[in-house]
């Protein structure tokens, strides 16, 4: 098969949210999907698609295609790595929807029947008082999931640490775990991403004050910068010893990527975003990567239905797995615009699915409902 025709499609999901989809149609009619969502981005992302198309058709759906490498200096940056991971995403769907088989199988296999996965109720959460967070959290657990991440420092920024209203901004973030602690129990595990808000003196301190909630896990605290690899590891440390892990790299693209977070341990687990890291076959890289060198890998997917799909298969097909991210209660266009499919939850697990490809399609009539429209970008450019 060979690339005859390469397009996008935005859907608008709310005054937030875009995503942003490709599909890859081959001179046999056989069509693929991905995703590349980036909001804020989407011209941008339509322009690296232009410059990719005329360098893609009428080539074999390659994934080691010398136009869909990856590599973190690209000048390109999140856009380029995000419009390649996509292609990359359609070109694994084709491939498995032309054989007949789940992309877990055109992977390299099966490793297990189930993906144990945690529901982010951050975009879901509008009411962010303690008591709306906890309402949040206290759902997600009824629903069958057993771990629950927010993003809870609003407002929170690098370069404004010390200004009083920062820190009633952190205090606010502090109780929003402490509620949704109190309101799940003991049990289910809790996460709480930072977005990159701190620097290392105040992710101590905050890190202290949310060890007495209990929490799993303390996610992106600092900046991946280099100039702050040392802090990170410092602030592993000190999160270990309080019995808590830290994970980050939800940028990172390709192996070398991550290779400064395992050469040496700075982190505890990864976080490979399959539609920004190099698209599927490089995920799995990446996934064999962190367990030869004793990281975990945990796909980070925080976004639309496509991503869901396509780092599950992923995630049965690795080596190893610690659990998946779910975007939870956004919106119901994450089940809609892909045909009503959505991943069935058991156990705290999402159970693998038996269709070909992604088993998905995109409708439409619900992409020409929800047409694009511009959002603000998602993080603040001074975070990351």
């Amino acid at each position: 098969m060979r690339v005859a025709a390469v397009e996008s499609r935005t859907l608008h999901v709310n005054e937030r949210t875009n995503w942003h989809f490709v599909r890859v149609r081959t001179d046999e009619g056989v069509e693929g999907i991905g995703e590349a969502s980036l909001n804020g981005h989407e011209p941008l992302l339509e322009a690296c698609l232009a410059q990719l198309r005329p360098l893609l058709l009428g080539a074999p759906l390659d994934d080691d295609h010398p136009a869909l490498a990856t590599h973190p200096h690209a000048p390109t940056g999140l856009v380029g790595h995000a419009v390649r991971s996509a292609i990359r995403q359609a070109f694994v769907d084709a491939r498995a929807r032309a054989a007949g088989v789940p992309a877990w199988q055109l992977l390299g296999g099966r490793r297990r029947d189930r993906v144990p996965v945690y529901a982010n109720v951050n975009r879901a959460t509008r009411d962010r008082s303690p008591e709306g967070c906890a309402a949040s959290a206290r759902a997600a657990v009824e629903r069958g999931f057993r771990a629950v991440k927010i993003a809870p420092f609003d407002g929170v920024l690098p370069d404004a640490l010390h200004e009083p209203a920062t820190r009633r901004a952190i205090e606010a973030g502090v109780a929003r775990v402490e509620a949704m602690r109190a309101a799940v129990g003991p049990l289910p595990r809790l996460m709480v991403d930072c977005h990159w808000r701190f620097d290392e003196p105040t992710a101590l301190r905050v890190l202290d004050r949310l060890a007495t909630a209990g929490i799993h896990w303390f996610e992106c605290p600092v900046s991946e910068q280099p100039h702050a690899h040392d802090a990170l590891a410092r602030i592993r440390q000190a999160a270990n010893e309080r019995g808590i892990l830290v994970a980050a790299c939800e940028r990172q693209t390709a192996v070398d990527g991550f290779r400064p977070f395992a050469l040496p341990r700075r982190v505890d687990a990864i976080m490979p975003d399959v539609k920004y890291c190099g698209g599927p076959v490089e995920m799995l890289r990446i996934a064999a990567f962190a367990q030869g060198h004793g990281v975990l890998f945990s796909p980070h997917n925080p976004t639309g239905p496509v991503c869901t799909l396509a780092s599950l298969h992923v995630a049965l097909a690795a080596p190893a797995v610690d659990s998946l991210e779910y975007q939870l209660g956004e919106s119901d266009l994450a089940r809609d615009v892909v045909g009503g499919v959505e991943p069935q939850l058991v156990d705290g697990a999402f159970v693998a699915p038996e269709g070909p490809g992604w088993a998905a399609e995109l409708d439409a009539a619900v992409l020409a409902a929800h047409s694009y429209a511009p959002v603000a970008p998602g993080l603040d450019e001074r975070l990351g």
